[in-house]
C-alpha cells in the first residue's frame, strides 16, 4: 500500500482514524524513509520540535499537498513550501500552554520570584515588598487565539486587559495596532503573542519601549525578533524597565549574551508549547485535519 500521510505518530497512537490509513511514521529523530516510500505522500506533518530536520523532506515529496505543523508561528516553514502546496498550522493547539507559561511569567517577575529563588539558594530569608498583578493593565499585542485564552486567564487577577490585534475590531473591543502609541503609556504589563511577520519583525524598537512607563514589564512568548534585543537591553540596563522572555533574538541565546545578566530579566528557553498539556491537543488536531484531508473538506474551519 503507498502512503498518502507521513505522521509523527502511529494513526493508532493519535485515535480515530481509519485502520487501514496509508501512513508511513516518522518523529524526526530516526532515519529519513527511502525515497520510494515518499514518493507518493501528500499530507506530511513535521515532527514537533524537529524542524531543523524535516524541513528538508519536504522537497523530497513530489506528490505532496499540504504541510501541516504542529506549531503556532509558521515563519521558519512558509519558505520551504512549494508554490500550490498548503501549509496549515496549529491553531489552538499551544492556547492552554503558552497562555499558562505567559501568566506564570507575568507572575513571576511582578512577585519576585527569580530572587527570592536566588535568596533560597544562599539560605536566607529576606522578606520584601513586590508588585502585585490586581489592579495592573495589561496589554496583549496579538489578540489571537492564544490572546484569548490568556486573557480568560488574566480575569480572575482583577487587572484591567487591553487587547490589540493588526486590524481593530470594535465588536470584541479590540484596537488596532495603530492606536499602539496611544496605549502603551499606560500599561504596565505588556505581552507579545503577534507573529514574526515583515510587519511585526522589530514591531518593538526603541520607540516603542520609550513610551512605556517606568518599571513596565514586556513579556514575549511570541517570537524572538518581534523585539529589537539592543534597544530593549539599553532599556534593561538602565533598570528602566523589566523583561520576562521565552524567545529570544538570537535563539538558542548564547552563553557570554548579556540578556542573561540584564537587571530584571528573567528568561526561559522556549518552552510556552512543550508541557503536558501538548500531546493529546497535538493529537486531537492531528486527528481532525487528517480526517478532513480524508473526506476532502478544507482543513482549517472557515476555508
Amino acid at each position: 500500500m503507498s502512503a498518502r500521510y507521513l505522521l509523527p505518530y502511529a494513526p493508532d497512537a493519535i485515535g480515530g482514524l481509519p485502520a487501514d490509513l496509508p501512513a508511513l511514521v516518522w518523529d524526526g529523530d530516526g532515519p529519513v524513509p527511502p525515497a520510494d516510500a515518499l514518493r507518493e505522500v501528500e499530507f506530511f506533518c513535521l515532527p514537533y520540535m524537529r524542524h531543523a530536520v524535516a524541513l528538508p523532506v519536504i522537497g523530497r515529496l513530489p506528490a505532496l499537498r499540504v504541510v501541516q505543523t504542529l506549531t503556532a508561528g509558521m515563519d521558519d516553514v512558509l519558505p520551504h513550501v512549494p508554490d500550490g502546496v498548503e501549509a496549515c498550522n496549529a491553531r489552538g493547539l499551544h492556547d492552554a500552554s503558552t497562555a499558562e507559561l505567559a501568566v506564570t511569567l507575568v507572575l513571576a517577575s511582578l512577585r519576585g520570584v527569580p530572587r527570592f529563588t536566588r535568596l533560597q539558594d544562599q539560605g536566607r530569608w529576606q522578606q520584601e515588598f513586590h508588585q502585585s498583578l490586581a489592579d495592573k493593565t495589561v496589554l496583549i499585542l496579538g489578540y489571537g487565539s492564544i490572546g484569548r485564552a490568556l486573557a480568560a486567564r488574566l480575569e480572575p487577577f482583577e487587572c484591567e486587559i487591553v487587547r490589540v490585534a493588526r486590524r481593530a475590531r470594535p465588536e470584541e473591543r479590540v484596537h488596532g495596532v495603530d492606536e499602539l502609541p496611544g496605549l502603551l503609556p499606560a500599561a504596565d504589563v505588556v505581552v507579545l503573542l503577534t507573529p514574526l511577520t515583515p510587519e511585526s519583525h522589530h514591531l518593538v524598537d526603541a520607540a516603542f519601549l520609550a513610551r512605556l512607563k517606568d518599571g513596565a514589564l514586556l513579556v514575549n512568548v511570541a517570537r524572538g525578533p518581534v523585539v529589537d534585543t539592543a534597544a530593549l537591553l539599553a532599556e534593561l540596563t538602565a533598570g528602566r524597565l523589566r523583561a520576562a522572555l521565552d524567545v529570544t533574538d538570537p535563539e538558542p541565546l548564547p552563553a557570554d549574551h548579556p540578556l542573561w545578566h540584564a537587571p530584571g530579566t528573567l528568561i526561559t528557553p522556549h518552552v510556552g508549547g512543550p508541557s503536558s498539556a501538548f500531546l493529546p491537543r497535538a493529537k486531537r488536531l492531528l486527528r481532525e485535519r487528517v480526517l478532513r484531508f480524508e473526506e476532502g473538506e478544507p482543513l482549517t474551519p472557515g476555508a
